[in-house]
C-alpha cells in the first residue's frame, strides 16, 4: 500500500531554508493553538496535535531533517514507498519476510514510521527465527511486535485510555487482518517505558499463542515544558534587570500557575526547584520536580536613554567579569 506524503515544512508553516529558531517559534505557537487541553474541537485538535508534533520530531533534528530533504521529490521512486526498511535480523532470514504491522491511534503516521521509525512496527522474537512456511506449521508461539506510541505530558501526569487499530499485512499473500484494542497508558508513564499487550502479537501457528505487543512510550514534545525521567523543566524569559535585580515571575504547572521567587544575581541556566510539580514516580504518589530555567532575553533594540543608561552602568559598575577569568 503506497505511503502518503507528508509535507512537514507545510504542517508547521515555515519555509524549507528555515532555520531551527524559526521552526521552534512555529511549533510553539501551533502547539499552544492545538494542545487537546485547550482546543475545543478536542477529536481535530488531538490529531493537529499529533501531525505538529511529527513536524516538529523530524525538522528540530538535525539527522532526521537532512534525511527528510534528502528524500525530497524522490521519495516516490519505484518501491521506494512500498518497501519497508531493512529487516535488521532480528526475524526473517533467507526463508522469508515476516508480516508487516500497521497502528492506528499510537500518533505516528505511516510515513513516518517508514522512513524515521526503525522498522519498529514489525514482528519480532528474542533470538530470531525463519518466517517460512514450514517453521509456521510447527506451532510455534507467534513473534512479539513492538512499535511507539505518542504520549502528551497530560496523558503522562493523569494517565488515559487509548483506542488503538493493529493492521496485519501478510507479505506473501497481501491479505490483511485488522484488530481494535484499548490500551491503559498508566499514569507516571516516562519516556521509553514500555508498555505490554498481551496477546496482541504475530499469531501463533499450529495452536501455540499469539506473541505479545510492546509500545515504546515517546512523550510529545509541549509547548511549555521538557520532561526529564519525571522531573519537568520550564524555560522562564528574564529581562536583564530581573535577573540582576530578583523578580517573581508566573510559572505554569499542570495543577495551574505558580509563583516563583527569582533570587538576585541570578545567572543565566540557573535551575530554581519547585519540589513535588513534575510528573508521578512510582505507587506511593511519589511526584517528580519542575524546575524553572532562567533564560536571560537581552533587549531587541534601545532607546537613546535606555543606551545612555547602560553605559553609564558600564562605566561605574565595579563587576568586570573578564577581568576575574
Amino acid at each position: 500500500m503506497p505511503v502518503q506524503f507528508k509535507d512537514y515544512y507545510a504542517t508547521l508553516g515555515v519555509a524549507r531554508d528555515a532555520t531551527d529558531d524559526v521552526i521552534k517559534k512555529a511549533f510553539r505557537g501551533l502547539a499552544r493553538r492545538y494542545h487537546p487541553d485547550v482546543a475545543k474541537d478536542k477529536k481535530t485538535a488531538e490529531e493537529k496535535f499529533k501531525e505538529i508534533n511529527e513536524a516538529n520530531e523530524v525538522l528540530s533534528d538535525p539527522v532526521k531533517r537532512r534525511k527528510y530533504d534528502e528524500l525530497g521529490a524522490n521519495w516516490q521512486d519505484e518501491g521506494r514507498a512500498e518497501t519497508p526498511p531493512e529487516w535488521d535480523g532480528r526475524g526473517a532470514q533467507a526463508g522469508g519476510r515476516p508480516p508487516e504491522f500497521h497502528f492506528t491511534g499510537t500518533g505516528f503516521s505511516d510515513f513516518f514510521e517508514q522512513f524515521f521509525g526503525g522498522g519498529s512496527r514489525f514482528g519480532f522474537e528474542s533470538g530470531g527465527r525463519d518466517f517460512d512456511a514450514e517453521s509456521r506449521a510447527e506451532g510455534r508461539r507467534g513473534a512479539d511486535v513492538e512499535g511507539e506510541i505518542l504520549v502528551t505530558l497530560p496523558e503522562a501526569m493523569h494517565g488515559t485510555l487509548r483506542s488503538i487499530s493493529l493492521r496485519t499485512v501478510d507479505p506473501r499473500t497481501g491479505q490483511t487482518e485488522t484488530h481494535s484494542f484499548q490500551v491503559r497508558i498508566p499514569a507516571g508513564a516516562m519516556e521509553g517505558r514500555r508498555i505490554r499487550v498481551p496477546g496482541k502479537g504475530e499469531p501463533g501457528a499450529g495452536g501455540a499463542p499469539a506473541g505479545d505487543l510492546y509500545l515504546r512510550v515517546r512523550h510529545a514534545a509541549h509547548p511549555d515544558f521538557r520532561a526529564r525521567g519525571a522531573d519537568l523543566f520550564f524555560d522562564a524569559d528574564l529581562a536583564p534587570w530581573e535577573a540582576v535585580l530578583g523578580a517573581t515571575v508566573v510559572v505554569p504547572s499542570f495543577e495551574g500557575a505558580i509563583k516563583v521567587r527569582i533570587p538576585p544575581g541570578t545567572n543565566q541556566g540557573a535551575q530554581l526547584r519547585v519540589r513535588g510539580h513534575g510528573l508521578p514516580q512510582g505507587r506511593d504518589g511519589a511526584r517528580g520536580d519542575l524546575f524553572v530555567v532562567a533564560n536571560l532575553q537581552m533587549p531587541p533594540q534601545l532607546s537613546e536613554k535606555e543606551r545612555a543608561l547602560w553605559e553609564e552602568l558600564s562605566r561605574t559598575s565595579g563587576f568586570h567579569p573578564r577581568e576575574q577569568s
